[in-house]
């Protein structure tokens, strides 16, 4: 268990740290292949107009190490809703860690954040298990579908959150990643 927690918004100090973190993570899960692959997302979504640094989040421990991280990014339906809708992704948390509510707390810390900045909504591609009890439901019964390109397990796994309420009465259209070209499918 760690003894002293703390989240920071992204600081020059951390940003390797963190891209090794989500990498190492992802590869020890899903391959080296995956590992690289997110990693590249997160190194692209910072060079892009899409990045808030105050939302790429962070947490240490009490030496300063980086056990968690999630990252919040403009996202775009159909060239609309920029300046309302957030994607999430990845959320990564070192494995000897996990299951201590880590990344629910990063989570919780990035709705805060991001209401604050006026944004409406949040899209996550996931478990719905780990990202219900957080208050996310599926997109397509908002009409938010994934596009063409993106091969859900199912459709339950593209899920949207209302940060500002009925925000989703006027949110709609069909996802697509084809702007990130860590994402795009060969």
């Amino acid at each position: 268990m760690i003894k002293d927690r703390t989240i920071h918004s992204m600081e020059p100090k951390y940003l390797l740290p963190a891209a090794e973190l989500v990498q190492e993570v992802f590869s020890e899960w899903d391959g080296p292949e995956e590992g690289k692959m997110v990693r590249a997302l997160v190194e692209e979504i910072r060079a892009k107009k899409y990045y808030l640094p105050e939302l790429e989040l962070v947490m240490t421990d009490e030496d300063d190490q980086v056990i968690g991280y999630c990252m919040f990014s403009r996202f775009h339906i159909e060239g609309r809703y920029e300046d309302e809708l957030l994607i999430l992704t990845p959320v990564a948390v070192k494995t000897q860690y996990q299951r201590q509510h880590i990344s629910r707390d990063l989570i919780e810390c990035g709705f805060e954040k991001a209401k604050a900045l006026g944004f409406k909504a949040v899209l996550v591609e996931g478990d719905p298990k780990n990202y219900n009890p957080r208050g996310f439901v599926t997109s397509a019964d908002h009409g938010i579908v994934a596009g063409p390109n993106i091969h859900l397990p199912h459709v339950s796994c593209l899920m949207i959150k209302e940060l500002e309420e009925e925000s989703l009465q006027r949110i709609h259209g069909e996802v697509d990643y084809g702007f990130y070209d860590a994402l795009r499918e060969e």
